[in-house]
């Protein structure tokens, strides 16, 4: 073989092998970088949580543990069927006081109305009423963060669920609402956010349960990776819980191609159920 054809392999080989040393030193670095530095970060240092996130869980049928069970409105075979899932509440059970606890039966039986006309006492989403806090982070819906140093807005897709939370001043809110009134801060790279004036309308999920308007909810957000955060949500209601108890899941980031929100206009979702009973019959010719 020509010395120079040797030389032109040898030359490759020793490029190869200090490729692939180069792409382990980098790799192995990466490896030892904390996950915090790899977050992604706004101008003033905080975590970029700007994007579109999203629950993946069943904790919208049930927070505690359930099984699969068929549609409760009607039969539809596996279309429409309860998921099974795991208990997202630490701890597994939600301590609920025993008058409470009856209460909460209650609502279960209640929650799904069928074609019976609008039911105040079946669960609120069957209604598009709005969902509350904590319940519009894990409905089945996408939701927005957009973030400026003083600001946080989240917009839901779930009808027009939205919220503003300010970060430099707290205030008080002015009534009660179904949204309740929000006041965020920033510890470490958590955001926190205190709700507070929430009206006793909604529940936390379609399995009824449910909290009075004394509800106090502290929701901490804690970035994970560039797509990945933690939610956390303590929630306390004397009226309704022996204590307070938290409920813990992670939300994804949607990194879908053109990935937006899209219309859930849910009040012409539900029309026919709540007016459907009002509807003029015209006698055919």
């Amino acid at each position: 073989m020509p010395s120079v054809v040797r030389w032109s392999i040898a030359a490759i080989a020793a490029a190869a092998v200090v490729a692939v040393i180069i792409l382990a030193v980098a790799w192995s670095a990466a490896q030892g970088v904390p996950p915090q530095s790899r977050i992604p970060r706004t101008l003033d240092g905080k975590p970029d949580l700007n994007g579109i996130w999203q629950a993946m869980n069943t904790a919208n049928y049930d927070l505690e543990d359930h099984g699969t069970a068929p549609s409760s409105v009607i039969v539809t075979g596996a279309v429409g069927a309860i998921f099974p899932g795991e208990s997202v509440v630490e701890g597994g059970r939600i301590p609920y006081r025993p008058e409470a606890l009856a209460k909460r039966d209650g609502n279960r039986k209640s929650s799904m109305p069928g074609k019976l006309g609008r039911i105040l006492e079946a669960d609120p989403e069957v209604n598009c009423f709005l969902p509350g806090v904590p319940r519009a982070t894990y409905l089945p819906h996408p939701f927005q963060i957009f973030q400026s140093p003083k600001v946080i807005w989240i917009v839901y897709q779930y009808s027009y669920a939205r919220r503003e939370i300010p970060l430099d001043k707290p205030s008080k809110a002015p009534i009660e609402s179904w949204m309740g009134w929000s006041n965020g801060h920033w510890e470490g790279d958590t955001l926190v956010v205190d709700v507070t004036a929430f009206n006793d309308l909604t529940w936390f999920d379609r399995a009824g349960n449910y909290h009075s308007d004394a509800l106090h909810v502290i929701e901490r957000y804690t970035p994970l990776s560039a797509n990945h955060l933690m939610y956390e949500a303590r929630i306390e209601d004397p009226q309704v819980f022996t204590r307070p108890w938290t409920i813990t899941m992670p939300l994804y980031r949607r990194i879908d191609r053109n990935v937006r929100l899209l219309e859930f206009k849910c009040p012409e979702v539900v029309e026919e159920l709540h007016l459907g009973q009002y509807r003029k019959v015209t006698p055919s010719q």
